[in-house]
């Protein structure tokens, strides 16, 4: 009999401890959408020259061994000089998991001053 008490004791107890918890917090009945992954950053040209979209390659094929080749992160920068200008060429990959393409050049006579890229390109050509 004692024994029937003490498991009616704890049974109130644990009844009375419920209580005491408030109300259940409610839980959402489906997952929240899945965040998805943003896209890779893509490079679009905005000049139009005659190096725009031509690979490192091919813009060697037309000017020959560059004077500077540099690689910083996802870019590269080839520089080709002459007497009347230096070239500046800018690669980056137009979309993920492609091949790099020129996509800005800069042109400048050997005081500094922008010069013309077609022009410039045309009088660098081997």
């Amino acid at each position: 009999m004692i024994e029937n008490r003490r498991l009616g004791a704890i049974a109130a107890l644990g009844l009375t401890l419920g209580a005491c918890a408030g109300p259940a917090i409610p839980r959402p009945s489906t997952l929240p959408p899945t965040t998805t992954a943003p896209p890779p950053t893509v490079v679009k040209p905005v000049q139009n020259n005659v190096l725009i979209g031509n690979s490192a390659d091919a813009i060697g094929r037309m000017f020959g061994k560059p004077r500077l080749d540099v690689t910083e992160g996802a870019g590269r920068k080839l520089q080709f000089a002459g007497s009347s200008c230096t070239l500046d060429i800018y690669f980056y990959a137009p979309r993920a998991g492609a091949n790099p393409v020129a996509t800005h050049v800069d042109a400048r006579t050997p005081d500094g001053r922008n010069a013309e890229v077609n022009g410039c390109a045309q009088s660098l050509r081997r």
